[in-house]
């Protein structure tokens, strides 16, 4: 079964939507709605599909299986639940919403329309975090204790990535992809188990145009089943994103630059030849990885199917879980409760921001 599919949004994030649907094998693309009827016409034209200015039509005309919203966070909930309402299932670019309020207000239409929602979570499917989750559930780790995630070189708040309506977001362009790290943080580590003791720091290193609250971010908690996790988020460094994982028997490093992954799981600290060992067992982990992702390469550069290009491009990899459960009605690869904590971090993130903070970045913070 091909799933007739379409895209709402002809911004900059579109364009990864709409050259995976159209070259997936179990979709159909057949549409693109925008309110400029100019953008809408050039990506129709660039991929042979309809261009449509209002989505109740392009609901009504389509007979869609999957709508893909890409339009500024601000419209994402409403747009999502006019889908939702005509019994066409979603999946949201992220951040998915501005509230948690939001968030339960689209995964309550969901519910009662029997449709599925889902988020686009994608730095989750990267390669490297599967291994980790595979990992995981192989329990070779033994109890997982803590979770550090440091993730740097992210945008700076006024980097005209996305779009302007980014700027009216407290962090700019930096708030707009903390799903990236924040999901991560959740997806390996687990759900806080209170959100009241989710504790959340910010600092504003950067000088801005704009009124910006902050451009660095550090947010932690403990889950149900005690895993400390913490997560750090910096723009205006060097990109280093790396993620810790420490259990009892073992810890893993993940690096989702290289994607490449290291297991601790010696004592090292015990003398000058475990300590030798340390480098040595990193060294050899590392060099592993990147000869498997140097065949990975290879192989897609020999097979450009999309089953290949899929297993290395992270949001590919994820509309094919997500059509999966489409098709089988099993649960989406993105479970709204992972993007609605992923929301009240954020939410917490911005609660945190220096109460001196200007007027009319205080003004945002609560829109």
């Amino acid at each position: 079964m091909s799933l007739r599919s379409a895209v709402v949004g002809a911004g900059v994030v579109s364009k990864r939507h709409l050259t995976g649907l159209d070259r997936n094998p179990r979709t159909d693309l057949v549409a693109i709605c925008d309110l400029d009827e100019g953008r809408a016409n050039e990506k129709a034209l660039e991929h042979g599909i309809k261009a449509y200015t209002d989505l109740g039509e392009m609901l009504a005309e389509a007979n869609l299986d999957w709508l893909h919203v890409c339009t500024p966070v601000a419209t994402h909930v409403p747009l999502a639940i006019q889908a939702i309402e005509a019994g066409v299932p979603v999946l949201i670019e992220k951040p998915v919403a501005e509230t948690v309020e939001e968030v339960e207000e689209l995964a309550a239409a969901a519910r009662d329309a029997g449709v599925t929602a889902s988020v686009v979570h994608n730095h989750v499917f990267n390669p490297v975090m599967r291994k980790v989750r595979e990992r995981l559930a192989d329990g070779q780790l033994g109890d997982v204790r803590g979770v550090d995630l440091m993730y740097t070189g992210s945008t700076a708040p006024d980097t005209p990535n996305r779009g302007a309506w980014a700027f009216d977001l407290l962090g700019g362009e930096f708030e707009e992809g903390l799903p990236h790290s924040l999901s991560l943080a959740l997806r390996i580590g687990g759900y806080p188990r209170d959100r009241d003791e989710v504790t959340a720091q910010t600092a504003l290193a950067g000088e801005y145009e704009a009124a910006f609250g902050y451009d660095g971010a550090q947010v932690g908690y403990v889950t149900d089943d005690d895993v400390i996790v913490n997560a750090t988020v910096l723009s205006g460094t060097v990109p280093v994103r790396v993620l810790y994982v420490h259990g009892t028997e073992a810890t893993l490093v993940a690096d989702e630059v290289s994607q490449t992954l290291v297991t601790l799981d010696r004592d090292y600290k015990g003398s000058t030849v475990g300590r030798a060992l340390n480098n040595v067992d990193q060294a050899v982990d590392r060099m592993s990885g990147t000869v498997e992702n140097a065949l990975s390469l290879l192989k897609r550069a020999r097979d450009d199917g999309w089953e290949q290009e899929a297993e290395t491009n992270s949001m590919f990899y994820q509309f094919d879980r997500e059509i999966d459960a489409l098709l089988t009605g099993g649960d989406p690869a993105t479970p709204i409760e992972e993007a609605k904590w992923t929301i009240a971090l954020m939410e917490a993130i911005r609660d945190s921001v220096d109460a001196e903070a200007p007027a009319a970045v205080a003004e945002v913070s609560q829109d």
